[in-house]
């Protein structure tokens, strides 16, 4: 891509951002255009479909959320990395309204876009979450597919006005039912 192509690409991008974090994931893309002061077509052309759009958006922060797991796997004991981890994930649901819908009909769609950076999301969160089964800290019942559906869940949760207030309580009291022996007290000291 040439230089101002990619310089486009990136103002695109961050304007996307900045609408959707306004507007939600039912952001209109000739709101981004003219926000971006550019033609609906110019979108188009980067972004052909508002999936494209997601998924760029998306890919680098559930990309980031990949390495997140792995630098804790390494770093963090198992319930303190699966907690940690946890947090990041809930807080980038919260950060895009609707896209915890986008993300859990990427999920089992494997033709989205969104697919890929999706199951390695899913992927280095069950990693996360079988270290912590392996040393007894966490519950054994639970599996990855619970581990993303309460953090998606989570996300929403937290971002609806009545809930807001509460988010820290109910981060602490689901990441206290994840682990075994841990009470929501003793999660909110050790993140």
């Amino acid at each position: 891509m040439r230089a101002d192509a990619r310089k486009n690409y990136s103002h695109l991008l961050e304007v996307a951002r900045d609408v959707i974090s306004e507007h939600g994931a039912d952001a209109s893309m000739r709101d981004i255009a003219r926000r971006a002061d550019v033609g609906l077509a110019t979108v188009l052309r980067h972004f052909p479909t508002r999936e494209a759009l997601f998924e760029a958006l998306l890919r680098e922060h559930l990309d980031a959320l990949t390495q997140k797991a792995a630098e804790l796997e390494a770093s963090s004991p198992p319930d303190e990395a699966l907690v940690s981890w946890f947090r990041e994930g809930v807080a980038f649901v919260h950060s895009y309204n609707g896209v915890v819908a986008l993300m859990a009909s990427a999920h089992a769609d494997p033709e989205s876009a969104l697919y890929a950076s999706c199951a390695a999301v899913h992927s280095a969160g069950e990693r996360l979450l079988l270290r912590a089964q392996a040393e007894g800290t966490a519950r054994a019942d639970m599996n990855g597919v619970d581990l993303f559906a309460l953090m998606s869940a989570l996300g929403w949760v937290v971002d609806q006005p009545s809930f807001a207030p509460r988010a820290d309580y109910l981060f602490d009291f689901i990441a206290g039912a994840m682990l075994t022996n841990r009470s929501s007290k003793d999660v909110k000291k050790a993140t």
